[in-house]
């Protein structure tokens, strides 16, 4: 059994092509560099081989076989021993794949952005998948060579590390320039113009190693679930802040508002409906009061208390009731007189402490 697997490894050598392991590998690296005259090579139809001695690239091969000696294939000449007796030569091949290649996920962190609504600095992440093309691989290969990064788990490590630094810079860039709101770039309205300007940013950074990034997708922009939560919450105070003409008319419009809420819930049946209506009518209109500014007119002298009416003790306007019509606070209860002798009548009193004489009689 020894000597059978030793003859299959030896037949091996004299033959040479990518493993079907490395089938969907954009770079795959030949594991023997010593290799004999007269091997057989294959080359796929969707890739190149490429020859590299001492960091320098001898050569190529398309799709095909190709008997490896210096008849058929002169830069051979320049990788043979001489001290073999031009038996074997010695060279690092690399098979390359020239199709494209999609769905390479990245993502991670971009870093703190200034929202422009609310100015809070809120971390933001990116995540998608990307399609690349070697369109030059003598270019790819020297370069990974340099980088010592030529296996295509390396290779791939690499890559998306320059995909994450250019999307990272051009997002940020974009946020600052543009000023989109954070809540408007996650919710995909900018995804389009996003991802076209970060294609445009990988020319400069892929180009001097004979790649392309052919497309992006599945391309997001995201934020925590609380960071959004906030962004939501202040984007709202800070809209209508601008309606009531600043942030303290708008918390004075609020409180106005918890005002007719509590008048709501005291009131009963349709009554707290109407009170509700009521009360949500004066906070707007307190809020618009106070954008106009009539704040800061001086209170107008309260009217005289019609008969059988109570006033206000906020504003004075006289009224009937439990409630003031014109700012909403709590009525006093209308004092009832004995018709006999003039007394305060306590609350549901049927007769008269001072006289003794009948209620209503």
């Amino acid at each position: 059994m020894g000597l059978f697997d030793a003859l299959k490894g030896e037949a091996q050598r004299n033959f040479i092509a990518r493993a079907d392991a490395a089938k969907n590998d954009i770079i795959y690296a030949y594991p023997e560099r010593n290799v004999r005259m007269m091997t057989q090579l294959t080359v796929g139809a969707d890739e190149v081989a490429i020859f590299v001695k001492d960091g320098q690239v001898q050569g190529r091969l398309g799709p095909g076989r190709h008997t490896l000696e210096t008849q058929n294939i002169p830069f051979i000449g320049r990788l043979v021993e001489a001290a073999t007796g031009g038996n074997l030569f010695v060279a690092e091949i690399y098979f390359v794949g020239l199709r494209e290649f999609p769905g390479v996920k990245f993502g991670g962190p971009i870093g703190d952005v200034r929202d422009p609504e609310t100015g809070l600095g809120i971390g933001t992440m990116v995540y998608g998948d990307f399609s690349v093309k070697v369109t030059e691989p003598e270019k790819l290969i020297l370069g990974l060579v340099g980088l010592r990064r030529t296996s295509n788990e390396e290779f791939l490590a690499w890559f998306k590390s320059q995909v994450l630094k250019v999307v990272r810079d051009r997002i940020a860039e974009l946020l600052v320039k543009k000023k989109w709101p954070l809540l408007d770039v996650t919710s995909g309205a900018y995804t389009e113009e996003i991802e076209q300007d970060v294609i445009a940013g990988f020319k400069p950074h892929v180009d001097g190693y004979g790649l392309t990034i052919v497309r992006m997708g599945n391309f997001t922009v995201s934020i925590k679930d609380e960071d959004e939560a906030t962004l939501k919450r202040l984007t709202k105070d800070t809209a209508y802040s601008k309606l009531a003409g600043g942030f303290q008319q708008y918390a004075q419009g609020q409180a106005m508002l918890g005002a007719a809420e509590g008048m709501a819930k005291g009131g009963e049946g349709g009554g707290g409906a109407a009170l509700q209506g009521a009360g949500l009518g004066v906070g707007f209109g307190m809020a618009q009061a106070f954008q106009q500014g009539q704040q800061q007119r001086p209170p107008a002298a309260p009217a005289p208390v019609a008969a059988g009416g109570t006033a206000c003790p906020n504003c004075g306007t006289p009224g009937t009731g439990k409630f003031c019509g014109n700012c909403g606070q709590p009525l006093a209860p209308v004092a009832r007189k004995c018709t006999e002798c003039g007394s305060d009548l306590g609350p549901g009193a049927k007769f008269c402490g001072n006289c003794g004489k009948p209620v209503g009689g």
